[in-house]
């Protein structure tokens, strides 16, 4: 489903604006810049893609200015022809006069009909509650087919709607007009096709059911949340304070409890599909394999170090065992960072399964049987395999994006399911990301280095260009009219012996003579990547850079790109290598003769901002500023599913865990220390700030506090704010550091 919900800082910075004359001009103030986010980030090509009629046409979505509506239009790869396919002009809400709007939509296997989200009403990061209408662009029809809906899909054959509503899962049928009511077991705390937040959040879901290919099952998860403890939060904004409710379990607490059922929506059957396995336990993902009626359930325990995938008869719940594995670490279901929701693929019409391992070090794709055996690895070598992005049962091959080249970089290679005749797609230096047609004849390519704003092109499976879609020609432009800082590559030997990759932002009207004072810009959490070769477009680093400061990032230890061991190293000590990386990152940096080493500033939010208090506390008087946005304080505090993942259970590391809050050395805090925090922070509670300022009061140790009353896990909620949360860094920068 593609949904036009848009970010919060995108909303109101991407406003197209006329540029002031001159050359070379600066920006005057943080608002300035931030109000200019399109200057240097440029267009992004076709919006909302999708690939339809079996990858011979894709859809996108496009500003007519002339008719101020937004427009669904098809383009064809093969001769370029683009059509109108909808736009909404005279369409209203069945039985009103009230004009047609959408939040997103999504289409049946014809190619024929829509299903429109309308009304859409946010609960958590994924998911909302909305109403769906489907229209037919052969007669023009729309009806509504579900109101307050969680989630809803057409089903593959194209005749009905499943849905999920209060927790129980319908299905409407097209022909007789009729909603069926499939699961009938809901109750407070009990619920049928949808996530919790935990579950949502930390195995990147909103969608928990899915059709079968054939049409007659759905398969969804049921979630027990009785037993998770409730966290509270308080909305300040009303002359009676509103207290907010949410089932969330902390490291150690009580987990949902989940299992899975399969409905048949012909006869209304259920049947529960069991494990046996612990039911402390999660089931993060489930697929249906290529054999009609058979449901493959993919099983982790608590401490996440042991997978194991079985198959069910969706009609019998009789399963078996077909592939188990262990780690001494941990195992990724998807990977949040790279965009892959999937570390398992089975790909339709195959009996055959892929799968996502770093087990020889490297993440590499595996090849199964449906008998569990091991068929082949398919790709191998001192890299990453980031992300599948197709299969093409004819030629018998498959297309992923990789490493190999650099991990600073993702390239598209080709390569077959035995391991032979790989070829490398994609050629320029860079970052690429791929949206790959169904049949794999054509794809969308976005990619950008360092030296190159983003450019969008339609290429041919071997690699050809077809059509440019955008060539950011006028980002050139800007970058001629206003000073612009690209990122300049680098990479550095620590004092401990390994090497690390970082980027460098120098200030604009930069002189090798002169010194300057250093922000270094970090996330650092396990999994994710800080440093690539791609164009650099944040308009809060170009500020930093017009106002005389050097802005660094760095691909710590716990970086993905790198290997298993590179990133895997941290777990169940999260906080220390990467504070020592930013350490050596700061020791690097005071070594270079155009670095003031008296004024070091380090700022990160959410992970980045756990990084700033830890770093600050075990490598006291390293950096001088800290600016930390809604941190972890104390992992005992967050969520079950990440914290345990890479911190394993409490009980098997408790050392651990207090080791890795940054609470237990408040006292050694030295510099200025900016904290800021959201009242009605859903993910990282405001109780981990507040606990961090209660050992620093309890030192006597001053700091700066900033509640937002409002706002999510963002902090900001709205314009204003936004722009009053940058402009506090950059005082806070320009009163402590300058």
């Amino acid at each position: 489903m593609n949904r036009l919900r848009i970010p919060l800082t995108a909303l109101f910075l991407a406003a197209a604006f006329a540029l002031p004359a001159g050359a070379q001009q600066t920006f005057e103030s943080i608002e300035q810049a931030l109000g200019r986010s399109a200057l240097f980030s440029g267009a992004s090509g076709p919006q909302s893609v999708n690939w339809i009629d079996g990858g011979r046409r894709f859809s996108y979505l496009v500003y007519n200015p002339n008719t101020s509506r937004t427009e669904i239009r098809s383009s064809d790869p093969a001769t370029g022809a683009d059509a109108l396919i909808f736009d909404g002009q005279g369409l209203t809400f069945p039985g009103t006069d009230q004009p047609f709007e959408y939040e997103s939509f999504q289409w049946t296997a014809d190619s024929r009909h829509l299903l429109f989200e309308t009304d859409f009403r946010p609960i958590y990061r994924r998911s909302g509650i909305a109403d769906y209408y489907y229209y037919s662009l052969g007669d023009k029809t729309l009806r509504l087919v579900a109101d307050d809906a969680g989630t809803a899909e057409v089903s593959p054959d194209g005749r009905s709607v499943g849905f999920e509503r209060g927790g129980e899962l319908y299905r409407f049928d097209f022909a007789t007009g009729t909603e069926t009511r499939l699961t009938h077991d809901a109750s407070p705390g009990i619920f049928n096709g949808r996530f919790g937040w935990v579950y949502e959040e930390e195995f990147g879901l909103a969608q928990a059911w899915t059709w079968s290919p054939d049409s007659r099952h759905i398969a969804f998860w049921q979630e027990d949340e009785r037993g998770v403890p409730l966290f509270q939060m308080s909305d300040m904004s009303g002359q009676t304070a509103e207290y907010i409710t949410l089932k969330y379990p902390k490291v150690g607490q009580t987990n949902p409890i989940m299992r899975i059922g399969v409905a048949d929506v012909t006869t209304g059957a259920l049947t529960w599909l069991e494990t046996g396995e612990h039911p402390d336990s999660y089931i993060p993902r489930i697929y249906w394999t290529a054999e009609p009626g058979q449901l493959a359930v993919v099983w982790m325990n608590r401490a996440q170090n042991h997978l194991k995938l079985f198959f069910f008869d969706v009609k019998t719940g009789q399963r078996r065992l077909v592939m188990e594995e262990r780690s001494d670490s941990y195992i990724d279901a998807y990977n949040f960072f790279e965009g892959i929701s999937h570390h398992m693929m089975f790909p339709a019409g195959q009996k055959e399964f892929y799968w996502l391992s770093d087990r020889d070090g490297y993440r590499h794709i595996y090849r199964y049987g449906y008998d569990g055996r091991l068929l082949n690895q398919v790709t191998r070598g001192n890299w990453e395999v980031t992300n599948v992005h197709g299969f093409d049962a004819r030629a018998k091959t498959i297309y992923y994006s990789s490493t190999e080249a650099s991990p600073l970089e993702r390239q598209l290679y080709r390569v077959g399911v035995d391991g032979r005749g790989k070829r490398r797609i994609t050629t320029e230096s860079g970052t690429h990301r791929i949206d790959m047609g169904p049949d794999t004849r054509y794809f969308i390519n976005r990619w950008s280095n360092v030296s190159t704003p983003t450019q969008v092109v339609l290429r041919n499976q071997d690699g050809r260009v077809v059509r440019t879609l955008e060539d950011n020609a006028g980002v050139r432009r800007n970058t001629a009219t206003y000073a612009y800082a690209p990122r300049v590559l680098k990479k550095f030997r620590t004092a401990e012996g390994h090497d690390l990759d970082a980027l460098v932002l120098y200030p604009i009207g930069f002189d090798s003579t002169k010194t300057y004072p250093v922000v270094l810009d970090i996330y650092g959490g396990p999994g994710s990547q800080s440093v690539y070769n791609q164009w650099e477009s944040s308009m809060w680093r170009q500020y930093l850079a017009h106002a005389g400061y050097l802005v660094v990032s760095v691909n710590n230890r716990g970086s993905s790109g790198y290997g298993r061991d590179f990133e895997k190293q941290v777990y169940g000590n999260l906080g220390e290598l990467e504070a020592a990386d930013f350490a050596h990152t700061a020791a690097w940096l005071k070594s270079l003769p155009y670095v003031d080493g008296g004024r070091l500033a380090i700022r990160g939010h959410s992970y980045g901002g756990y990084m700033v208090l830890y770093t600050m506390t075990a490598h006291p008087g390293v950096f001088q500023v800290g600016l930390s946005g809604a941190p972890v304080a104390d992992w005992r505090l967050y969520d079950t599913i990440y914290t345990e993942r890479y911190m394993n259970l409490l009980g098997a590391n408790e050392a651990g865990y207090v080791k890795s809050s940054p609470i237990t050395r408040a006292d050694r805090l030295q510099g200025d220390l900016l904290l800021v925090h959201s009242l009605l922070d859903e993910n990282v509670h405001v109780q981990h700030t507040f606990q961090f300022a209660q050992a620093l009061i309890s030192h006597r140790i001053d700091h700066d506090l900033r509640i937002f009353p409002p706002g999510a896990h963002g902090v900001a909620w709205d314009r204003n704010s936004y722009l009053y949360l940058y402009r506090l860094y950059i005082d806070y920068l320009k009163e402590h550091l300058n």
